[in-house]
């Protein structure tokens, strides 16, 4: 895959094929119903949808939903891209719609990765986060399925109130079902999503800390999302590990060690900050573009402009790509550029996307500067 440039191309695209879903997640973005809008993108509008993705320098295709697998046209939509040389992967809901049959067939069309979602290390805390009896028990068993077919497996959690105390048991579990790359996100309360269900600013730091020392002692990877701030306490410990060993470490130095700029690596993780607008680009189930599905600020719809214009000229995304025009602390940060922090949580708990991270604990030198010499 070729480097590119954010401003240009995304990164990775989502599309979101459906709202359809059989459960009930607490967290729902998509606020998801049981049956399928009618105003969906068709399989012709999503294989031309396909053409303008591939031509904006080929970035990854992610399947979401609600539940893919709701759509019947589901592989239809996938080996067209896997043959034009997209590299696609899907996030299906752990329902009975995940049969072995289903998974074969993703792998005969061609799709280079699963990804379930495990909110917690038992059913008691998974169910009640997805909402729906009996949800940990399927996942395992389809968690299965994918192993017997030797299909790379990805694993998403939620990090919330209801699991932070959990995350041990949760990295033990993702290592003993031998997971490719775990993917953390952070709780941004939008759809269904509350802000009580969210873990507070200082335990987002320990949660960062501990990725962290926990990345140097598992063999599956770790990838953040809307925890865009990992990556700065990612360099932080890259530099203070430096100085205990009586070496120099300096900022962009420990940006290249963590693959936070460079290459993209193999499993598909973005080589720089990517962000809500930034490299990242969301197309809703009707054909609506968003900076990301966290942050419900539409900026077109590929119905009636083509997705690249949206893209490359949307006052929205040219805004989100310029951390100089960030509000508050993050506007002044050091590491505005490869950090930003989550434009999603800005938006959902100030109702402006420029604004400061409102979950960060850092204080960036310039303000630290400016307050001693008020004082």
């Amino acid at each position: 895959m070729l480097a590119r440039d954010f401003n240009k191309d995304p990164f990775i695209v989502i599309w979101e094929l459906t709202r359809a879903c059989q459960l009930k997640c607490l967290h729902c973005r998509a606020e998801a119903q049981f049956r399928r809008d009618p105003g969906e993108l068709s399989l012709e509008e999503g294989k031309a949808l396909i053409d303008q993705i591939y031509e904006m320098n080929n970035p990854l295709l992610v399947f979401t939903g609600g539940d893919p697998l709701m759509r019947e046209d589901v592989f239809d939509i996938a080996a067209y891209a896997v043959q034009k040389g997209v590299r696609v992967s899907m996030t299906p809901s752990a329902t009975p719609n995940v049969t072995k049959e289903a998974i074969q067939k993703a792998k005969d069309v061609g799709l280079s990765r699963w990804a379930f979602s495990l909110d917690g290390p038992n059913s008691e805390i998974h169910d009640h986060f997805r909402g729906t009896s009996g949800s940990f028990d399927l996942t395992m068993e389809r968690i299965d399925y994918l192993h017997q077919l030797e299909i790379p497996i990805q694993i998403n959690t939620v990090i919330s109130r209801y699991n932070i105390d959990q995350l041990e048991e949760m990295a033990r579990l993702v290592e003993k079902l031998d997971c490719v790359l775990w993917s953390v996100f952070f709780l941004v309360p939008t759809g269904r999503g509350q802000e009580k269900d969210m873990i507070s600013p200082a335990e987002h730091e320990k949660v960062f800390i501990w990725l962290y020392q926990l990345s140097h002692r598992v063999k599956f990877d770790i990838k953040t999302t809307a925890g865009q701030h990992y990556r700065r306490v990612v360099i932080q410990q890259k530099m203070r590990e430096a100085r205990e060993q009586n070496g120099e470490i300096d900022y962009l130095d420990a940006m290249t060690r963590q693959g936070l700029t460079g290459s993209i690596d193999g499993l598909g993780r973005a080589p720089k900050g990517v962000n809500d607008g930034n490299g990242f680009v969301f197309i809703s189930h009707t054909g609506d573009v968003f900076p990301s599905g966290l942050l419900p600020v539409k900026a077109g719809n590929i119905r009636e402009q083509p997705l690249a214009d949206i893209y490359r000229y949307s006052p929205i995304f040219t805004s989100l790509r310029n951390p100089d025009q960030y509000k508050g602390k993050c506007g002044v940060c050091e590491f505005r550029h490869v950090c930003g922090g989550s434009r999603s949580r800005a938006y959902a708990m100030t109702g402006d996307y420029l604004e400061s991270e409102p979950f960060c604990v850092y204080i960036p030198k310039a303000w630290r500067k400016l307050k001693g010499k008020r004082s």
